[in-house]
């Protein structure tokens, strides 16, 4: 893609209606994709590779000639697509362009699947839904990424509770702001990139969901003061030396690189997002951090919590300086080029590296909840294992076992009732013939699939927890079958509940 298609006009979303109902007359859906596709073409998609989906739309259909057009971008003949759609209106619009004797699309439309269903439609620039960032190699700063693997991460980790403003700071092609609008009753969507938000304005459009309050400018600079129940943004997290102003010069990509030293913009979003969120509000972004020579990464992560909010921090991801390098050089296209110039620039990130004595990058998730409390909850964790998205829910169940530990002392928690949660599984290892197990695990089948290991009586203990004994009578007739003496028992249990809570294997009782 040229600057020269950068800059051009964009569809205008007044009829997007009537684009959206010819679409969808003829399946143009992620489902419809599935089944005409198949499940290894409709994969291979994600890896920027379109020749399966080529092969398998070789046959004509009103189906097929859609994806021809808009996903895989190839120039369709123009009464083959006046017979899927409502041709003049498109072609005023801008959505296409002739081409001789056909036409092609000047933006790429994907559908998307909603959470409940809903066939959604998600508009970027030619060549950067399929295949994400890879598909963005030379186009420039200001080009506009369609749907890839950390958006569908942020959407499926966000709290999604109604609530009556929310904020997408960074908004892209407007996928977060779409899924906002769903349970947001005032939306509020900003990006450095004015592009980018015309080409949110076509996602909304185009998925039929309200209109949002669209504002340009970096960080919070837009919103000024105003605050929002819930705030989410995937920002452009790439520590870069091209972003810090060391060295190659070169362009700037909006998308990726956030304009400051190292995870600068990162901090900066999250140590600001206190004061913009109202009570009970949730803040949730998707960053990168350095791990930094003779610093404790967790304790780093910590210092940038904004007074007055409970955090959750998960690193997903380690990558060491190489790694990184080279996957972000890849993303741009680098290594395509002259040799020498890809060496040079590899080397400009390492000395980057060097002079911020940054040894590895960490990639993952950090939510905050204005909570107001004198004493707040910051959990910052490394958990690399699958999960099972979308985890919304369990992150807003995460706070309110935090809220729920907080009141409670010892004496406060063995009074208290508990279920076991829902899909946690025992496990018992230990050689075979063996009379007991060498260690039990307890495990969840479900959100963040954690497990841990518990001893007789904490096996014993979340086994017989369906809300009728308090914890106090269960471990009293525990200490009874295990010849133990009580006391002695009750006062050294109570912090394995605690964990067994934290961790959400057990559940307090309606009513605790």
């Amino acid at each position: 893609m040229s600057t020269t298609s950068l800059t051009a006009s964009l569809p205008v979303p007044d009829r997007a209606d009537r684009l959206r109902d010819a679409l969808l007359a003829v399946d143009f859906t992620a489902d419809g994709l599935l089944e005409l596709l198949g499940a290894p073409a409709y994969a291979a998609l994600a890896r920027s590779e379109t020749v399966p989906a080529l092969r398998a739309t070789r046959a004509d259909g009103p189906l097929a000639t859609l994806v021809r057009l808009f996903l895989l971008q190839r120039p369709v003949p123009r009464e083959r697509a006046r017979t899927v759609l409502p041709l003049d209106e498109a072609l005023a619009d801008g959505w296409v362009v002739e081409d001789g004797d056909a036409v092609r699309a000047t933006v790429d439309v994907r559908p998307y699947g909603g959470p409940e269903g809903q066939d959604w439609f998600i508009v970027s620039d030619l060549g950067c839904a399929v295949g994400g960032a890879a598909g963005a190699s030379g186009h420039g700063e200001g080009v506009v990424l369609g749907v890839g693997g950390a958006s569908t991460t942020l959407a499926g980790i966000t709290v999604r509770t109604p609530v009556a403003s929310a904020l997408d700071l960074g908004t892209g092609s407007g996928i977060q702001a779409l899924h906002a609008a769903q349970h947001a009753t005032r939306v509020t969507a900003t990006d450095l990139n004015p592009r980018a938000l015309e080409f949110a304005r076509l996602t909304l459009a185009l998925s039929g969901a309200p209109e949002a309050d669209l504002r340009t400018g970096s960080l919070y600079e837009p919103v000024a003061s105003e605050t929002y129940d819930l705030i989410v943004s995937n920002p452009p997290f790439v520590i870069s030396p091209l972003a810090s102003g060391t060295g190659e010069p070169g362009t700037r990509l909006t998308y990726r690189d956030g304009g400051m030293g190292g995870d600068d913009l990162c901090r900066s979003l999250v140590q600001q997002a206190g004061e913009r969120l109202n009570e009970g509000g949730f803040a949730q972004f998707l960053a990168n951090w350095q791990h930094v020579e003779g610093e404790d990464w967790q304790e780093r992560l910590r210092s940038w919590v904004p007074r007055g909010c409970d955090a959750w921090i998960v690193q997903r991801e380690v990558q060491d300086v190489t790694q990184y390098a080279e996957l972000w050089l890849r993303d741009a296209g680098d290594h395509r080029d002259d040799p020498e110039r890809y060496a040079a620039r590899y080397a400009a990130w390492l000395d980057e590296f060097e002079a911020r004595r940054t040894r590895a990058i960490g990639f993952g998730w950090i939510t905050l909840r204005k909570s107001g409390a004198q004493e707040t909850s910051v959990v910052v964790e490394e958990w690399p294992h699958p999960v099972e998205q979308p985890l919304g829910e369990a992150v807003r169940a995460h706070f309110a076992r935090q809220d729920y530990l907080r009141t409670r002392d010892d004496a406060a928690l063995l009074g208290d009732h508990f279920v076991l949660a829902p899909e946690v599984m025992q496990e018992q290892v230990g050689l075979p013939g063996a009379e007991d197990p060498e260690h039990v695990v307890l495990r969840q089948n479900r959100g963040m699939r954690r497990a841990t290991k518990v001893d007789a009586v904490g096996a014993g203990f979340a086994g017989v927890c369906d809300g009728t004994l308090s914890a106090g009578r269960i471990l009293d007739a525990i200490a009874q079958l295990m010849g133990e003496d009580p006391v002695m028992l009750r006062d050294r249990t109570p912090q394995a509940i605690r964990l067994l809570v934290e961790e959400g294997f057990l559940e307090p009782a309606q009513g605790a």
